[in-house]
């Protein structure tokens, strides 16, 4: 793992397609959300697809909105997207069988126009922390 990059992997008891699907709506982020700063999707209620672009309402302290591009996506198996300053938030889905999935979330910012600046700030440990909770989350609602 480099060191601009945070994941973690955990095997959830339902199948990719599913997952992919529940990760593919932004409507649904706030469901599995583990940093709370996730609050709603703006704009569009379609799926996500290569190339497009899509807001959300955000708060860490204070209220912002967000535009992300989908910047990566292989269906059933990888989404991600990546926000204003270039770093990403990356979903991969791998089958272990027809009921179990081992879901890999990743943080990495060394896709980033200022890398530097996200790897002094306290952004890696929160979103450590945030990564975990959501996988929690994910977990919780397939159990």
């Amino acid at each position: 793992m480099s060191q601009r990059r945070i994941s973690e992997t955990r095997v959830i008891n339902a199948p990719a397609a599913e997952l992919f699907e529940l990760l593919a709506d932004p409507q649904q982020h706030p469901v599995i959300d583990g940093s709370g700063s996730v609050i709603a999707a703006r704009g569009s209620k379609r799926r996500l697809a290569l190339g497009m672009k899509f807001g959300m309402d955000m708060r860490m302290g204070a209220p912002y909105k967000i535009l992300n591009t989908v910047v990566e996506f292989e269906e059933g198996r990888l989404i991600a997207w990546r926000h204003f300053n270039g770093h990403r938030w990356r979903w991969e889905f791998e089958p272990r069988g027809d009921a179990q999935t081992a879901v890999t979330e990743t943080f990495d910012w060394s896709t980033a126009n200022y890398p530097w600046l996200i790897g002094i700030s306290w952004f890696p440990r929160r979103n450590r922390k945030a990564i975990h909770e959501t996988l929690n989350n994910l977990e919780r609602l397939y159990s």
